[in-house]
């Protein structure tokens, strides 16, 4: 058990675990697809792969990343990919299956409801109260402005309310006031970036006079606010984001994300806009997969979050879309874009407006219609990097051609697809008007200071010798399918490993009171854990609690029969070897008692392999 679980009840703990579906809150974040034998597979949330090794198996509710050896269950997921502690992931768990937690106290005096709850579902309802206050806010006298900024954009009342747009009026500490009232502290506020103390020291809001989008995310939680600018007075900038705090990470943050991410996982595709009305234009115009940053670049940490979305692997690849302006800012920030191409295995592109419209001002102009239009008529994200790269030369003197095959050509190079960039070379030859040979000597070029930059070597598969293969089966029936392996399997004692670390987790499910007392699930599993002094053997506990089993449909007593006669079978053969290596060392006339005690010894080893070869027949 975790070392804080006494705060909660052990059988309010239980009850979550077993009313919780794991595979429903990692959906929540990462898109898992079938892996076989009822498991499921995604892309870590916790390591960058390109090919999917996250397994998560729904009938024993955990999972475990065979790339970097994370696993556990639900409340460990949320721990981990949400930075909870313990008793908030159970909290939040509990929360979304209607479970009222009891809290011990200091074990004297009587339970009763928790007068705290941790600081993150603090943090949240403070966030989901400021959403109310600033949506009623809205309807006020003092917020036409921002209505009228609203319907501008082709954004009425009912469409507000769909985004939760709100307004922060014409006060220094309105909304503080407010929560102050519903019980939340003035540290919290402040830590939650809803309020700051202001130079008297008293608190103030931290927005004033200006539209507000509550952010939420991936669960659907409020995490912050972006704020625009309304009034030609207001000194600051045009939009305010909320500062980061132990919710809002913004380069993690994508605006829309609660909204677009089934689509996003159905469609295989996502659409990068660059604002808050953008992303709302997209999605009212049939467009569901848009998404926008919050007050920063597209980063490596936003495409980590599309990526697990888009199940972006070698064997599946999605489409990611930016829409940017077709000025010069907007032309850098597609080039930036393809400098992180390569963090996607899918394909990018580009899809640019008509006269430079972002997709609000495209939609209020033309429609639904065009919106849709525009994206569809993307283009390779590399068409444009290479066009717009060589367009800043000039391409009639011979120095204008050979800077801009320099510039191009790490471009070409940098093509994911290796079997395309020929083609793109000689499409850049073309486009310089430039024989062919010169261009992909620059391309090879570039191609070799490439390869010659030093990378991180990739892991390599260490092949599982037979043995070892029964082992890890027998230990996995042991977690997996306690019940049915049973005494069967606690009747092979850790002299049957022959892997140090898979004896030490033998030895695990011996002090954890043996297969034939547990009912399996993740208590057993965790139980199992705890009780194992192997480093190395904690962290196989969860690997092979979701390992699928080796056998064709559904494991019986006698798959169970098969997989311990082999292992014994493996243990009996090693001290066979040994012993014959032992008999043909000693001088069978010197050592006459010891030569026929051992040959006695052996003959007896030798017709136990061979019984239990035979009821191993039939193969794994």
């Amino acid at each position: 058990m975790y070392a804080v679980a006494g705060r909660v009840k052990d059988e309010d703990i239980a009850l979550v675990r077993d009313r919780t579906s794991i595979a429903d809150v990692i959906s929540e974040t990462v898109t898992l697809r079938s892996a076989g034998g009822g498991n499921l597979k995604g892309l870590c949330p916790f390591h960058d792969e390109k090919t999917p090794s996250f397994n998560v198996s729904p009938a024993r509710n955990v999972y475990f990343c065979f790339g970097c050896g994370q696993g556990g269950d639900a409340i460990k997921f949320l721990m981990d990919a949400e930075h909870l502690s313990f008793v908030e992931s159970v909290e939040r768990l509990a929360g979304k299956a209607g479970i009222q937690l009891r809290y011990d106290t200091d074990g004297s005096a009587p339970s009763g409801p928790r007068p705290q709850v941790g600081q993150r579902q603090r943090l949240i309802a403070a966030h989901a109260s400021a959403v109310e206050f600033y949506r009623d806010q809205l309807g006020s006298p003092g917020a036409r402005k921002a209505r009228e900024f609203l319907a501008e954009r082709g954004f009425g009342r009912d469409t507000a309310e769909k985004y939760g747009c709100g307004f922060a009026p014409d006060s220094w500490d309105a909304l503080s006031k407010h929560l102050r009232l519903r019980g939340f502290t003035a540290d919290e506020l402040i830590t939650a970036g809803l309020a700051k103390t202001a130079r008297s020291g008293s608190l103030i809001d931290r927005f004033r006079r200006r539209l507000l989008w509550p952010i939420r995310d991936l669960s659907g939680d409020v995490i912050g606010f972006g704020a625009r600018k309304l009034f030609d007075d207001d000194d600051g900038p045009k939009y305010l984001n909320t500062p980061e705090t132990p919710l809002y990470k913004k380069s993690h943050v994508l605006y829309g994300i609660d909204h677009a991410k089934r689509e996003i996982a159905k469609r295989g595709r996502a659409v990068i806009v660059e604002g808050y009305t953008d992303v709302m234009a997209c999605h009212e115009a049939g467009e569901l997969t848009a998404v926008a940053t919050c007050g920063t670049a597209f980063g490596v940490d936003h495409i980590g979050v599309l990526r697990r979305l888009l199940m972006d692997s070698d064997s599946f690849t999605g489409e990611i879309i930016y829409t940017f302006d077709g000025d010069a800012a907007g032309q850098k920030a597609a080039l930036r874009a393809f400098e992180e191409d390569q963090r996607f295995v899918g394909r990018t592109f580009i899809a640019v407006s008509p006269d430079n419209m972002d997709p609000c001002e495209l939609r209020l102009a033309r429609g639904d219609l065009a919106v849709r239009d525009m994206i569809a008529g993307r283009e390779p994200l590399v068409d444009f990097a290479l066009r717009h790269t060589i367009s800043r030369f000039d391409l009639d003197t011979v120095e204008g051609r050979v800077e801009a095959m320099r510039r191009a050509a790490p471009l070409v190079a940098k093509i994911k697809d290796r079997e395309k960039r020929p083609e793109y070379a000689r499409k850049l030859a073309g486009d310089l008007g430039m024989d062919l040979e010169p261009v992909q000597r620059a391309v090879n070029n570039a191609l070799r200071g490439e390869a010659a930059e030093p990378r991180a070597p990739r892991p390599q598969a260490v092949a599982d010798s037979p043995q070892r293969l029964v082992e890890r089966e027998a230990l996995k029936l042991a977690l997996q399918e306690p019940v049915l392996a049973g005494p069967m399997f606690d009747a092979l004692g850790p002299e049957n490993y022959a892997d140090p670390v898979l004896a030490a987790l033998r030895e695990a499910v011996a002090h954890a009171g043996g297969a034939a007392s547990a009912a399996g699930g993740v208590v057993w599993i965790e139980k199992v854990r705890d009780a194992c002094a192997d480093l190395a053997g904690q962290g196989l506990v969860s690997e092979l609690a979701v390992e699928p089993l080796r056998v064709d449909g559904v494991a019986d007593p006698r798959y169970v029969q098969v997989t311990l006669a082999r292992l014994q079978a493996g243990a009996l053969t090693t001290r066979i070897r040994d012993l014959k290596s032992k008999v043909q060392r000693l001088n069978p006339v010197t050592h006459k008692d010891q030569y026929l005690a051992l040959a006695g010894e052996l003959f007896s080893l030798e017709q136990q392999a061979r019984a239990l070869r035979e009821q191993a027949a039939g193969g794994m």
